[in-house]
């Protein structure tokens, strides 16, 4: 039986647009601390002599600490709380960003990388978390797809900092600007309450005597969807990550576009993204999560080939956002996972397949890195569609969400009944 959601909580109606901005403002951070390191690669590669496989191995470290951290933080936001585990989440990776433009050497920025992906990590899984518990089922796949679509927002913002930045103050400097994710856990901290929802399950977990443990994921009713929808997380995460670490440089070497060209073509590729993540929150709430999920992954399998063949620089700024504009699966997924859980272990449950999905794609960039060097870069993002086709055949394997109607509350209320 699919384990599900609450009803959104009754009281501050200002609650869900404080998660939904303050999560928007959150995860844009986030995506942009990431997308940090990839559009700086080229230069980093070349002022520290490093090889393309070691630079890989850069964002595989972001992605290990990422995969990490599901465990550590999901336990965290369904124990102790989402908005004090998202404060600390948010401080720890934009501070250990920061870090990185003092570095010295490989090693040094490796070792910020693994310990600042402890931070991101958790900031996806408790803000679907928080979606999940303040909106109501038949708007919840736009919400999350609008506060997800803050990645591309974040990508951008990457992507134009480094056309600004390194230029003139070089690729350290532009770490610095890691420190904005402070402001976003200062508005958590300021006008987000703790989740009702939370509230209210942990009272009723305090007089069953009951704790918070990641072994419930395993539990027969539901290890099949946590098997299933890791396995859907990876395969997609590994054809994207596998793909956008590799591009500037695809864009730079094998397609010859200056560093700041290809600054601005990244930035219009993500307006592409940020779109396409929008329209398909709408369409999943008027078709289904899971018939969401399946299009957004078929239309990237198609359309990645078609533009890493393009050559001319008019193809690759057309065809850019159009294949950007099917990458929305992660917002997707950020409405249809919570929703495989009941609340008392929703963020583990959905950081569980969500991160766990971010650290096997960990070793993707490092693979790519050697492909890369054997076959061209147009190779190893050609293996990247194979598995976003695979992520699109999986997903008939779990359950239809539909967005019209809130069965997801009522199956929970009737297992809350059931405990009672």
């Amino acid at each position: 039986m699919t384990s599900s959601s609450n009803t959104p909580v009754s009281g501050n109606k200002k609650t869900k647009w404080h998660v939904l901005f303050g999560g928007f403002f959150g995860y844009m951070f986030d995506a942009m601390d990431i997308l940090l390191l990839a559009v700086a690669m080229p230069v980093i590669i070349a002022d520290l002599g490093i090889s393309r496989a070691d630079g890989g191995l850069l964002a595989t470290a972001t992605m290990v600490g990422i995969g990490f951290s599901s465990i550590i933080v999901g336990w965290c936001a369904d124990t102790y709380g989402r908005r004090k585990t998202l404060f600390w989440s948010l401080i720890i990776f934009s501070v250990l960003t920061m870090a990185i433009a003092y570095t010295s050497t490989w090693f040094e920025i490796l070792v910020l990388r693994f310990l600042a992906g402890l931070g991101l990590g958790g900031v996806w899984s408790i803000i679907v978390s928080y979606i999940t518990e303040t909106w109501p089922a038949k708007q919840r796949g736009r919400a999350a797809s609008f506060v997800l679509s803050s990645f591309p927002v974040g990508a951008g913002l990457a992507a134009f900092l480094a056309y600004l930045i390194i230029p003139t103050f070089g690729w350290r400097a532009l770490f610095l600007c890691g420190g904005g994710a402070i402001i976003a856990a200062l508005y958590f901290l300021i006008f987000v309450p703790e989740s009702e929802a939370w509230k209210k399950q942990k009272e009723e977990q305090k007089v069953k005597g009951e704790k918070i443990s990641i072994s419930e994921i395993f539990s027969p009713d539901m290890l099949r969807n946590t098997i299933l929808a890791t396995t859907v997380a990876s395969f997609g995460l590994i054809g994207y990550w596998g793909c956008t670490t590799w591009l500037p440089l695809f864009l730079t070497q094998d397609r010859g576009l200056s560093m700041e060209t290809m600054s601005l073509f990244f930035v219009v590729l993500n307006i592409g993204m940020f779109v396409g993540y929008n329209a398909f929150g709408m369409l999943a709430d008027k078709v289904g999560r899971r018939t969401a999920l399946v299009l957004s992954f078929m239309g990237t399998a198609i359309t990645l080939p078609i533009y890493v063949n393009m050559t001319g620089d008019m193809s690759l700024l057309i065809m850019g956002p159009v294949y950007a504009f099917f990458t929305a699966f992660v917002g997707l997924m950020g409405s249809y996972f919570p929703e495989l859980f009941p609340t008392r272990v929703r963020t583990i449950g959905a950081g569980f397949c969500f991160n766990i999905g971010r650290g096997v794609s960990a070793f993707a960039p490092f693979a790519m890195g050697f492909i890369a060097q054997s076959y061209g870069l147009v190779t190893g993002l050609m293996i990247c569609a194979v598995f976003f086709c695979l992520a699109g055949l999986m997903m008939f394997a779990l359950p239809n969400i539909d967005g019209k109607k809130d069965k997801s509350a009522a199956l929970h209320n009737a297992e809350l009944q059931e405990g009672n």
